[in-house]
């Protein structure tokens, strides 16, 4: 029967740290998407709305705080 060596360290993945973000109450949040450019096709409320971070779905969010192990 083999051992887990406990030296062996997870790593975290450093793309899903870019992106995004969970705060102190385990909620993972994530930038609006479609804010980069043609933006003057947009009304300014919507470019607003974009600029302010959303909450992603919990089963991505699941995935996401696998890829993302402190």
């Amino acid at each position: 029967m083999k051992k887990k060596n406990p030296k062996i360290k997870i790593k975290t993945r450093k793309s899903v740290s870019k992106r995004f973000k969970i705060t102190k109450g385990g909620v993972v949040l994530r930038r609006s998407g479609q804010i980069r450019h043609l933006r003057a096709n947009r009304s300014k409320r919507n470019l607003r709305r974009g600029k302010v971070p959303k909450v992603a779905n919990q089963t991505l969010a699941k995935k996401i705080k696998r890829m993302m192990v402190r």
